[in-house]
């Protein structure tokens, strides 16, 4: 099976291409050639901007592929461009939306591929949801052969959980209060990326996938509170843990504020059973307090990447003051 990812090198889809190699298949990677990870052995890389059409076009002219996978298409605009490179030149196109376009909050859960789409606070979500609908348009009208893909939170061994990365991190190692959103009993999933890819490439050359929808998550289901707490234990330090309202971080930054409130301050979990109707071999193995330790081996190992964000740094402290005048005294609860 030749397949052809656009992008490859990302934090999802790594771990698609290295095992999509290991199941023998003939995998090329279209890309600018700008990650820090390394391309796997066995894959073939040609450098092109897929969102230059003719650049790309001439790049990918002479080949062939059963299977497109595309991780770098974010607004509709980016989907006429793939319309154009590959329709009927493919057999099947398997799009990276996000779980995040589902109804949020979600007015039931578990979460099924039948939940609606709706997000109206997060900006990235509609687009995804715009993405998703030309899509299954194009599908309906000219018989492309679509296949959409909802992950939600996936990491690799690079990935900190939550908004601000290294800095939350670095502010543990001090001592320094740690902001977490809400009590920090809302639910979420965290999918590590070796798991998520089994589902994935599983579904490549699945006819009964196309012109459907699928998530693919862990079944954990985890607190933010049990997932600060086990990253502080991976890095063996114990936080000092300040929970404030998602309505207030909003006010101090708009960007963390709708990830938040569009996404992770709502519980969230998934019904994964169609996934595993399909592809029955798709099972996640990684738990999160393993994973995290992942993680924590992977920084202390690369001291390059523990870079302190000093914005994000400064809007913790503003928040924190702001959230302290509410306490006797002005004290954090820490």
């Amino acid at each position: 099976m030749k397949v052809l990812f656009i992008g490859g090198t990302g934090i999802i889809s790594s771990g698609c291409v290295r095992l999509a190699l290991e199941r023998g298949m003939d995998v090329t990677l279209l890309n600018r050639g700008k990650s820090f990870r390394p391309t796997p052995e066995g894959a073939r890389v040609i450098e092109a901007d897929i969102r230059d059409f003719e650049g790309a076009k001439a790049a990918l002219e002479n080949n062939s592929f059963d299977v497109v996978a595309e991780f770098t298409g974010f607004v509709p605009e980016h989907i006429e461009t793939d319309l154009k490179l590959f329709s009927g030149q493919v057999g099947q196109y398997l799009y990276i939306s996000s779980a995040s376009a589902y109804q949020t909050p979600p007015q039931k859960v578990p979460v099924t591929e039948e939940t609606p789409l709706e997000n109206p606070v997060w900006e990235y979500s509609r687009n995804k949801i715009a993405c998703e609908a030309r899509l299954m348009q194009a599908y309906h009208d000219t018989g492309f052969p679509v296949t959409i893909v909802r992950p939600s939170h996936t990491y690799d061994e690079t990935l900190l959980p939550f908004e601000g990365g290294w800095t939350v991190v670095d502010r543990m190692l001090k001592g320094k209060p740690v902001i977490v959103h809400g009590d920090g009993t809302s639910l979420w999933t965290m999918t590590y990326n070796s798991d998520f890819a089994k589902g994935f490439v599983g579904l490549f050359g699945k006819q009964a996938a196309i012109g459907e929808a699928f998530h693919i998550t862990s079944d954990e289901w985890l607190t933010w509170n049990q997932i600060f707490n086990l990253t502080s234990e991976a890095f063996g330090v114990k936080p000092r843990l300040v929970h404030v309202p998602s309505d207030l971080i909003d006010q101090f930054d708009s960007a963390w504020g709708d990830g938040l409130l569009g996404d992770k301050a709502h519980s969230f979990m998934l019904d994964n059973r169609k996934i595993k109707a399909l592809v029955p071999d798709f099972v996640c193995t990684v738990p999160f307090s393993e994973g995290i330790r992942k993680v924590s081996r992977w920084y202390l190992s690369h001291p390059e990447h523990q870079i302190v964000n000093p914005v994000f740094d400064a809007n913790c402290e503003r928040i924190l003051a702001a959230y302290a005048k509410a306490w006797p005294e002005g004290k954090l609860p820490v």
